[in-house]
């Protein structure tokens, strides 16, 4: 608990905590208040197919977190996000709300939120050291994770008590609270310019962004883990597919309520796996040797969820199939902090973030198609298999298997098939 004394890092990780804990509240009660306003999971496949378009932007925001002060930037997103989620308690006073005005606010508030994730785990060595490393990412993992654990559920509980929209109201005050945590964080970090030659033209300053982005991209493909990236892409394509089909699972399993708890569930098996991480011993174990048999685990659990004929041990079962993302998701952190140049860790986990991440609202689409279909439980089930795919294929993949442990990651066993990166 010595990180704490560090004053940046704990204002840091108390506006994470705040800010976190409204967005939890925020996406179980966009995602049932489209559903219940659409009627269909086709309408909530929508919702997660629109957060395609911030992926995008976080994708080219690389570049600008390197750059931006890390405090004005968390200050600004958290200030609009409050101003924007007043939408829509007005709307629903006014007689206006639509399923419509729902689905245009939501991408831009995920908009936002792309912004600020990436920087907050980019930030981290400005002001942490190395030795440290392990435990803040463990740390914010509690932030982001641990807090789902009881807003999930208190999110269900608030749907049933209040209703959907008052949550938003109380969302906006959540983030005006992080604004404040974030306005003590003192970083002394330069004004840069985005770009040192002043009188550089449109199309020079356009080229130089580019490079910047490319170089962030060749960095994370242009190595040996690149492999575990698309192996997450995949899972992150069913992840999508599972969350917008859960609120049509939920009610028929019993209602908003289930919905909650199925996703604290969820929060709790993340939270575990990534407290545990730092206490497990795997970094005497091949990077990829953990990341076949995790995944190997979380699928064979996550497809045989929905044919638990008991609801608690249904909800139960769910929720440890989330375990070992929570342990994987602090490793590869950790490897790509200790294994990427400072300067360059922005634009690397915005592209990271990115393209992983890009899958979900594919996913998100496909699934609420299918649930129509086909309906949700088979939708749920078919998710657990593909992802016990791919820890198949991990485990008979040689280039996965060869992955060094964590202790061996550094700047040249990161970076193997790309040329050794220069500061700016």
């Amino acid at each position: 608990m010595g990180i704490f004394s560090n004053r940046n890092f704990t204002f840091m990780f108390l506006g994470r905590i705040i800010t976190n804990f409204g967005d939890s509240l925020y996406t179980v009660a966009a995602m049932w208040l489209v559903y219940d306003l659409g009627g269909s999971t086709f309408y909530t496949g929508i919702a997660g197919f629109l957060t395609i378009f911030p992926r995008f932007i976080q994708f080219l925001s690389g570049p600008l977190i390197d750059k931006i002060p890390i405090r004005k930037l968390l200050l600004f997103t958290q200030v609009v996000q409050a101003i924007l989620l007043l939408l829509i308690p007005f709307a629903s006073y006014t007689g206006v709300l639509s399923v419509g005005l729902v689905l245009l606010i939501s991408p831009i508030l995920t908009t936002l939120n792309m912004l600020v994730y990436p920087a907050q785990v980019a930030a981290l060595p400005k002001f942490v050291e190395d030795k440290d490393l392990s435990k803040a990412n463990s740390l914010f993992a509690v932030a982001y994770q641990g807090i789902e654990i009881g807003s999930n559920a208190i999110a269900g509980i608030l749907i049933v008590s209040i209703g959907a929209v008052s949550i938003y109201l109380l969302d906006s005050v959540m983030f005006m609270v992080g604004a404040l945590f974030f306005s003590f964080i003192r970083i002394y970090e330069k004004s840069e310019k985005l770009f040192k030659n002043e009188e550089a033209s449109f199309k020079n300053i356009l080229g130089k962004y580019n490079d910047e982005l490319k170089e962030g991209v060749a960095i994370l493909f242009g190595n040996k883990f690149s492999r575990l990236l698309i192996g997450v892409i995949v899972i992150n394509l069913v992840g999508g597919a599972t969350f917008v089909v859960l609120p049509e699972f939920s009610e028929s399993m019993g209602g908003a309520k289930i919905f909650g708890f199925l996703l604290m569930a969820q929060a709790i098996g993340s939270l575990a796996g990534a407290l545990s991480a730092p206490y497990l011993k795997l970094d005497q174990f091949g990077i990829g040797k953990v990341f076949s048999v995790a995944f190997l685990l979380s699928g064979i659990t996550w497809a045989l969820s929905v044919f638990i004929p008991f609801t608690s041990l249904m909800i139960i079962i769910y929720g440890l199939a989330w375990f070992p993302g929570g342990v994987t998701n602090i490793l590869i952190n950790t490897a790509i902090q200790k294994g990427i140049p400072k300067h360059l860790l922005g634009r690397v986990f915005s592209a990271a973030f990115s393209i992983s991440g890009i899958a979900m609202p594919v996913g998100s689409l496909i699934g609420g198609s299918l649930g129509v279909i086909i309906g949700s439980f088979y939708v749920i089930c078919f998710s657990g298999l593909i992802v016990l795919g791919v820890g198949i294929f991990w485990l008979f993949d040689k280039t996965t298997q060869s992955l060094p442990n964590q202790n061996d990651i550094d700047e040249e066993t990161f970076i193997t098939a790309t040329p050794r990166t220069k500061a700016n």
